[in-house]
């Protein structure tokens, strides 16, 4: 269907691909994956064209048409809602506008009436006819109200455009569709719904994203991009993740006898052949699994930074109490009414529709805003570490790594250079790096060094605004299992489905009515009808 041969793509000195051969075909689903700044986004733009390669090629298969969802959000600006759908089509949106001037011509003469027909008869081979309700159709599945499809899109905010671009790049099934971090900017039911609509795909996806569970729940290979060259994997991300992490076991394990190996390997196989996920690409997948031997996984030249919260001192039961708690922005409330008390152990995803209220909740538990009404009362034996969304002012002098976290640092002198040097280089900033001036990190350095700040706080309650955001998927592997074994209290919010799901025990979702508070894990809360309805009442039916 789609063909890479003898790609090759260099920036000055460095080389992102060498020789690269790769096709991606049938209704398959391709996760491309790799380390911050291995290419995955070039690659991207070289399959749709809109890079050059310094050598080789790119094929598609004659007759077959390719879809690429727009990062430019304001792209289509001048366009209609509906007109924007329709042009993810390209083809039968050129046939439409060449019979939509021939119609508007005022001496239209008997060679524009034989071309009309011709150009009937094409639109409707190509479903034209039913162009309009069927672009109707994904803006409502995208939660584009149809009082929005003859607005302009620059009078859409930018998640709504988002929406609407996502509804272009799936409109008349392309046979490649190619998705650059589709998830951005989604509220958790819309990337549901496309979860459930790529499962269910027949033809060739080809996509990057952070997000784990986007990732298992869609993609029927893995497509690796690691010394320069690009290998396909059967399965999900987590198959691929867990199965390099057994080749890397199974390479150091020399004195290991292969009869051992060969049982390990099978059990390892048979577990996730077993949960592969129901739909139409699960007995392909299984088979390919099945198939699977250990030399098929490659080592890896990914690192995955050292992340480990431990507490200075346990907290006692009483953790954080609130009560009639409420903030309002611009006279509207983004919050009221909380009554929240928090338990020992509790790891809290904090939701809501709205990410304002829940940075504001953070801000005002930790001293940064005062609420309108009510108070909030920590136990006196917790101590917070917090890690807000916006933190680019920790990073405003120029100062380096090494003196950066010396300010944090709890240790005594003599010890003090060793002992952040070596902190730096679990996180992945060793040697030269560690001198790096702190005001030109990128977003997922920050994140790092903000991480090893709060590690080095020892605290028994960490609070977290979408931690998770600039991290490469290494990292937030790394994070995810920190949490997931640390023994203090956690509250969180996050946009990484995975994070919530194997992280949270308890769920707060902040209204502007009240407050959701249940014990569940995040599927549990986000699927429960019950809770749904509950939710809608709880917005203003909205």
């Amino acid at each position: 269907m789609l063909s890479v041969s003898n790609l090759s793509v260099q920036f000055g000195k460095r080389v992102l691909f060498d020789d690269v051969n790769v096709t991606f075909s049938g209704s398959n689903c391709y996760g491309i994956i790799g380390a911050n700044g291995a290419g995955k986004s070039t690659f991207l733009k070289v399959l749709s064209g809109n890079l050059e390669p310094n050598s080789g090629s790119v094929f598609l298969e004659p007759g077959k048409r390719m879809s690429v969802l727009e990062q430019n959000h304001n792209a289509c600006d001048e366009f209609t809602v509906l007109e924007t759908v329709i042009r993810g089509n390209k083809p039968l949106f050129a046939v439409k506008s060449e019979m939509d001037t021939i119609y508007a011509k005022e001496d239209f003469s008997d060679a524009d009436g034989e071309r009309v027909g011709v150009l009937q008869i094409e639109f409707e081979e190509m479903n034209g006819w039913n162009a309009e309700s069927d672009a109707a159709t994904l803006l409502s599945h995208l939660d584009i109200p149809e009082n929005l499809h003859y607005s302009l899109m620059a009078d859409l905010d930018g998640k709504q455009k988002v929406r609407v671009l996502l509804a272009q790049a799936l409109f008349g099934a392309p046979d490649v569709l190619i998705m650059d971090e589709p998830t951005n900017d989604l509220d958790y039911e819309t990337i549901m719904w496309l979860e459930s609509f790529l499962a269910n795909y027949d033809n060739t996806v080809i996509v990057v994203s952070h997000d784990r569970h986007f990732l298992d729940a869609v993609c029927t290979h893995i497509s690796d991009i690691d010394f320069g060259k690009i290998n396909h994997y059967s399965g999900n991300y987590t198959f691929w993740y867990e199965s390099s992490q057994l080749a890397a076991r199974q390479r150091a394990q020399q004195n290991k006898k292969a009869e051992e190996k060969k049982k390990e390997l099978q059990e390892f196989i048979a577990r996730f052949s077993a949960n592969v996920a129901k739909s139409k690409q699960a007995t392909s997948r299984k088979k390919m699994i099945d198939k699977l031997n250990i030399e098929d996984i490659k080592p890896s030249s990914r690192r995955y930074p050292g992340i480990i919260f431990e507490q200075e001192r346990d907290a006692g039961d009483q953790i954080l109490n609130i009560e009639n708690l409420s903030y309002q922005l611009d006279g509207a409330p983004l919050f009221q009414d909380l009554h929240i008390n928090l338990a020992k152990g509790d790891k809290v995803v904090v939701y809501s529709k709205d990410s304002r209220a829940v940075s504001a909740f953070y801000q005002v538990i930790t001293d940064h805003l005062e609420a309108h009404t009510g108070k909030k009362e920590w136990g006196i034996t917790t101590t917070q570490a917090y890690l807000p969304v916006d933190h680019d002012h920790f990073f405003e002098e120029g100062m380096s790594l090494v003196d950066w976290l010396r300010q944090y640092a709890q240790t005594d002198e003599e010890r003090e250079e060793v002992f952040i040097r070596g902190f730096l280089g679990k996180m992945l900033f060793s040697g030269e790096q560690a001198l790096k001036a702190s005001n030109v990190l990128s977003g997922g350095e920050k994140v790092r060094c903000m991480l090893s700040k709060m590690m080095m706080q020892r605290a028994n309650v960490l609070i977290l605004d979408e931690p998770t955001n600039h991290l490469d998927l290494e990292s937030i592997t790394a994070f995810n299992n920190a949490l997931k074994n640390f023994k203090g209290t956690l509250l969180f919010s996050t946009s990484d489905h995975a994070f919530a799901q194997t992280v949270g025990n308890r769920i707060l979702e902040l209204t502007p009515n009240g407050i959701i508070d249940r014990y569940n894990t995040f599927d549990e809360y986000m699927t429960d009808p019950k809770i749904k309805e509950l939710r809608q009442k709880m917005y203003g039916g909205t």
